[in-house]
């Protein structure tokens, strides 16, 4: 059959049509944008159900479904918190302050370091005990990251233009945090190709960004690998954003034809524009060694399980390394309680495409993998040797869990032996998880700190799911820095950023939560007034407690709390 050929013309048109509003949208005064998002909110929670249902159906399972909870989370809400996390920093600056507050950021070991979260009383309350904190790369002042914060609207604004954003096709809400990024951060105008797995959420994404795609500013388009080529080569195109896989990035940059090889070992790119990415790669879960008791070794399997679990594992950041320590005595009843959880959840299917070949790969290269749902998914490899290619070599992007024993008598030698395999082993850098009892962290302080700081992570979850850093909004989200287009790894640049931190400078955030929820973490040394978060795959009522969640980020208010807490104490 022959293939019909590509019109561009509609392409083409909308290129043509964000040009011409290019230089409006960058003349717009702060106070119009303030306007823009505040008018977006209702529109976000007026259509949440209707994307909830839409991406639950497509997923596999219905609106009612406990998996329906994470396309709360991973939609309506990711999208409603980032826009309000922007709206807070632009009334800041609006009303004469300087973006970040007065003693948010402070200097440390040589380098600068920013709270970001919580960023205000309610963010405390719904998120009580978890923080985040950004740091700067080494060289940088105090007065430099305030200075540098918030660019676009205090006297650098960026050059009006039109950004391409490559939508993601797993996260609902990425595709649409890429382009308020682009907008409220770069000041660029923006052209969004709808990924195909999901390019149902497009008349949902062209509600909520109404406004904007009315005065010229914002086009949605859908199309394949096509499609996506000619808006990439497009001479109006003036700059590319792209959720994906390095296979993608390096197809733009370098072609996919005989010399494209050459090209990348020449650095001589067929496609020159400025380029941002987030690509994936293989995320760690790490467990240091401690006094855990039978309920902690419960609540932690759950959240490494949610990590694994949560999307069906199609996640950038879903943890497909648990490093444990081989000779702790809680290291197999761990696993156990893992083991256990995975086969308490409901059934659900691996949905992306790829996922059963990248599974059978798995199955292939570790035939006695252990099955814990119904088919050839929720794999776990409990002791994956370190020359392993399958699971420690690529992602596998579905729901396989591979768990690595490393030596190490004391918390210090695991430490030491954990960091480095993680950084040397695993290819990317974009997220990493630590889990690590208060006792053990306040015992061995420098160690774990150590840790901290030498991971080379662009977001380090410390008792937290480093992907809870992609839906605060606060928080940059990006890979390490160190990335080349000609070894692109997890990607280059940060994205959400509400307060818009310099980039150039940016290396890492690193997320905090408590190790143990309410009550029980007073008796942990993680006191807080969180239960069970509404995100763990095991949690009760989180379909109740993030839609409630969500309709309150969009309009928050006091008379919505007590309705939010009774439902999230009973999760």
């Amino acid at each position: 059959m022959t293939e019909l050929a590509l019109d561009t013309a509609p392409l083409d048109g909308a290129v043509a049509e964000l040009r011409a509003g290019a230089a409006a949208w960058a003349a717009t005064g702060i106070a119009e944008r303030v306007a823009l998002l505040e008018r977006m909110l209702p529109r976000i929670a007026g259509g949440a159900a209707d994307m909830v249902e839409a991406a639950a159906r497509a997923k596999g399972y219905g609106p009612g479904s406990p998996w329906a909870a994470e396309d709360w989370t991973g939609a309506p809400w990711a999208l409603a918190q980032t826009a309000s996390a922007y709206l807070r920093v632009l009334r800041r600056i609006a009303s004469g302050k300087e973006p970040l507050k007065s003693g948010a950021v402070r200097e440390r070991g040589g380098r600068v370091l920013v709270d970001v979260f919580p960023a205000s009383g309610w963010d405390s309350l719904l998120l009580n005990g978890f923080t985040a904190q950004v740091w700067s790369r080494p060289g940088r002042t105090v007065a430099q990251v305030r200075d540098g914060a918030a660019g676009e609207y205090r006297g650098r604004p960026g050059a009006p233009g039109v950004a391409l954003v490559l939508g993601a096709g797993n996260v609902a809400a990425i595709t649409a945090l890429d382009v308020l990024h682009k907008l409220y951060v770069d000041g660029q105008v923006v052209i969004a190709k709808m990924n195909p797995v999901n390019g149902y959420l497009r008349p949902h994404f062209e509600r909520v960004f109404a406004d904007f795609i009315e005065k010229g500013w914002v086009r949605f388009v859908d199309g394949g690998a096509a499609v996506g080529a000619h808006l990439t080569a497009h001479d109006g195109v003036d700059t590319i954003h792209i959720t994906g896989s390095d296979r993608t990035h390096d197809a733009i940059v370098w072609g996919t034809d005989e010399q494209a090889g050459q090209r990348r070992a020449d650095d001589a790119p067929i496609n020159t524009k400025p380029f941002s990415s987030e690509l994936g790669g293989v995320s760690p879960c790490i467990v240091v060694p401690g006094p855990w008791s039978d309920a902690d070794l419960r609540f932690q399997a759950e959240h490494i399980v949610t990590s694994k679990m949560n999307n069906s594992g199609h996640n950038c950041v879903a943890s497909q390394i648990l490093v444990v320590p081989r000779d702790w005595d809680g290291t197999d009843r761990l696993l156990d309680h893992v083991r256990e959880v995975l086969r308490e959840l409901p059934d659900r299917t691996d949905y992306y495409p790829g996922a059963g070949d990248r599974l059978a790969a798995v199955l292939a290269a570790h035939p006695d993998a252990e099955k814990h749902g119904r088919g050839d998914c929720r794999l776990l490899v409990p002791d994956v040797p370190e020359s392993d290619g399958a699971l420690l070599g690529s992602e596998v992007f579905a729901s396989a869990l591979g768990v690595v024993r490393l030596g190490g008598d004391t918390p210090e030698d695991f430490l030491r032996h954990a960091v480095e395999f993680a950084n040397e082993r695993l290819p990317g850098t974009l997220g990493a998880t630590l889990l690590v009892h208060p006792k053990s962290e306040k015992a061995h302080r420098a160690a774990v700190d150590k840790a901290v700081a030498d991971l080379r992570y662009g977001t380090l979850g410390v008792n937290c799911w480093s992907a809870i850093g992609f839906l605060l909004g606060y928080t940059p989200w990006g890979a390490f820095p160190g990335h080349t287009r000609q070894d692109i790894g997890s990607g280059v640049g940060f994205v959400h950023n509400a307060f818009m931190l310099d980039e150039e400078h940016i290396e890492k955030t690193v997320l905090r939560a408590p190790f143990a929820p309410a009550p029980r973490g007073l008796l942990t040394g993680s006191p807080s007034l969180s239960p069970r978060p509404p995100y763990f795959v095991t949690n009760r009522t989180a379909l109740s407690t993030l839609e409630k969640v969500t309709r309150f980020t969009a309009a928050p208010g006091a008379g919505k709390l007590p309705a939010i807490f009774a439902s999230a104490l009973r999760g």
